[in-house]
């Protein structure tokens, strides 16, 4: 028997992290208190005007195949969206919906990459981008930020990084792992390069817009250059806005040539998104908005908390973020303190001796610093804290 598998499965490695999630899981099973800021969704029930959409969605019979790119009144509905939050207009014919943000990603990845084309992924950044650049034969291409830029791209580094094999660019804003969000006028700088290299289209990954507290209010780079507006696809989702990870409905919004190929590539994989859930997220962007600022200002009161505390630990050094519900403190030089080089073998230490379960930063580019998900109680964040602590000897 030939067990020879595809080219492409090579070219992926398996997480970094799973050796820490299997442990974790090991552990607790074996009855151990584990304290887990691994996870990369709200905490909180998807509100209830949500669930009784889709509970009538079931009654009225919705459960039949709709069209692969979502239905006229969900398209309606995220056209309005973006009309109304960020001034973008977008027509049926460049919105498609998908299964999750992370389809919608793929889906761009599968419908405009070409062999060897390259495309520019600032870390940190959101583990799945690499990864699909390989499985769509395109290469990735990681440009480094740093603590002091506030893990932020600058237009020096964004021009450095770009050849004439560049094709893409991913931003995502506000950022998973780091929270931080770029500025209008960041933003505006990053398009200035951008212009000047029309072969470049961006990914613009919106998905934590809402939860933001930063001083000023939120753009995407469409919102800084409208001139990009054909070369930019806006991706969204219900998931971390409105605590549906679950629903697995995204989507994108862009030129109508990009989405149209987007659309013809997801016909021939999952086609449409679940119609129940189609109707579900109606009713999250068109319904009462009150759950979004709740959640965004308990994210934000935990944030506060967790960088208080993660910044009074030895050897541990947190920026304050922006937003989302992730704080990415570096740890490297308390992990050299305890002997160890690799983050990966560090974080599995924190998880044997204090039963605290992070994400080590390798897995998102950034080596030497820890993702913690503030999207659990204040309960658990407190004795994470304290369990740090009295590792790293504070």
């Amino acid at each position: 028997m030939d067990k020879t598998l595809a080219a492409r499965v090579n070219r992926i490695k398996p997480s970094p992290t799973l050796a820490v999630t299997a442990k974790a899981a090991e552990l607790r099973a074996a009855g151990e208190d584990v304290l887990s800021l691994a996870a990369g969704e709200p905490d909180f029930d998807t509100p209830e005007h949500i669930k009784e959409a889709a509970i009538k969605a079931l009654r009225d019979g919705k459960t039949k195949y709709t069209p692969v790119g979502g239905t006229p009144a969900l398209k309606k509905a995220i056209a309005d969206k973006h009309a109304q939050d960020n001034g973008l207009e977008y027509k049926p014919g460049q919105i498609i919906a998908s299964v999750g943000g992370k389809q919608a990603c793929y889906n761009v990845c599968q419908a405009l990459l070409n062999a060897g084309d390259e495309v520019l992924i600032p870390a940190p950044y959101w583990v799945s981008y690499p990864d699909m650049a390989l499985l769509a034969d395109g290469e990735p291409v990681i440009v480094p930020t740093t603590a002091e830029s506030r893990f932020k791209m600058t237009p020096e580094a964004l021009e450095a990084a770009i050849t004439p094999k560049t094709r893409l660019l991913f931003l995502n804003s506000p950022s998973n792992p780091s929270g931080m969000a770029y500025t209008k006028a960041e933003l505006a700088a990053l398009a200035e390069v951008l212009l000047r290299h029309p072969r470049i289209v961006v990914a613009s990954d919106d998905m934590y817009e809402k939860i933001l507290w930063s001083s000023e209010p939120f753009a995407n780079i469409v919102n800084a250059c409208p001139e990009l507006y054909e070369r930019t696809v806006v991706i969204h989702a219900v998931s971390k806005t409105y605590s549906m990870t679950g629903w697995r409905l995204g989507w994108s919004a862009g030129p109508d040539w990009l989405i149209g190929a987007m659309a013809n590539i997801q016909s021939q994989s999952t086609s449409n998104p679940t119609s129940i859930a189609q109707d579900a997220a109606i009713a999250a962007l068109t319904g009462d908005q009150s759950c979004v600022g709740e959640m965004t200002a308990a994210f934000r009161a935990r944030h506060d908390k967790l960088v208080e505390g993660l910044a009074a630990l030895p050897g541990v050094h947190c920026h304050a973020g922006d937003g989302t519900f992730y704080a990415f403190p570096d740890f490297s030089e308390a992990m050299t303190r305890a002997g160890f080089e690799d983050d990966v073998a560090f974080a599995n230490h924190i998880l044997e001796k204090a039963r605290v379960a992070l994400v080590p930063g390798s897995a998102f580019g950034s080596p030497g610093c820890m993702r913690l998900s503030y999207a659990t109680s204040d309960k658990v964040l407190d004795a994470a804290v304290e369990r740090l602590g009295t590792l790293l000897g504070a």
